[in-house]
């Protein structure tokens, strides 16, 4: 008889906080109106990561303590880090909330006639909220992983969100592109070497 899974919420709440709302942007970026779309995710954005930094405010004085049965470690090393995560997070989407910095269109091809339809639309790509809130929630797994899969899933949350920011650069779009290629295969050949070395360590 298996006993029932024991995840300590309350030490995993900045963490489920950002995801949580990382996944009603996403349902904001479906429902909610293209010309209040940027400020609702910005604001949604920018109250997740607040939220998430109070939420951690309040496990500050755990010496050490396992969460979701041994695969996350907190201690203080891992809250300094998931601190400091935060508050950049929050300058750094305050900078990048001017979203005239991305493309109007990530699928239409530089140069392209869609192209300079979309930009004469005024058209935004707020998606770069969501996965920005998906990405720091990768980072704020990374320091906790006491374990080397949740390490590897950290990874990977935190990296996919990147590639795809990697490429929406509204200014010198193909070199975005090429970034964004570039970072994708170097990510999945890392990723690639990361397992295989898990294997041939533990396998």
């Amino acid at each position: 008889m298996s006993d029932t899974p024991v995840l300590q919420y309350s030490f995993l709440a900045p963490i489920l906080i950002v995801l949580g709302g990382a996944v009603i942007g996403v349902l904001l970026e479906a429902f909610a109106a293209a010309k209040r779309r940027a400020v609702l995710q910005l604001t949604l954005t920018l109250g997740t990561l607040f939220i998430a930094f109070l939420s951690l405010l309040r496990i500050r004085n755990l010496t050490s303590a396992k969460a979701a049965m041994g695969s996350v470690m907190i201690d203080g090393p891992t809250i300094l880090m998931q601190g400091t995560i935060l508050l950049i997070a929050f300058f750094a989407v305050m900078i990048i909330g001017d979203v005239d910095n991305f493309t109007a269109q990530a699928s239409a091809v530089p140069g392209s006639d869609e192209e300079k339809s979309a930009l004469q639309a005024g058209r935004q790509q707020t998606e770069i909220f969501p996965l920005t809130l998906f990405a720091v929630a990768g980072m704020l797994l990374f320091p906790a992983a006491n374990d080397l899969v949740t390490l590897f899933v950290a990874l990977e949350v935190l990296s996919l969100p990147l590639y795809l920011m990697a490429g929406l650069s509204r200014h010198r779009r193909l070199f975005s592109q090429e970034a964004a290629l570039k970072y994708f295969l170097l990510g999945a050949y890392a990723s690639a070497f990361f397992l295989f070395g898990a294997a041939f360590l533990y396998g």
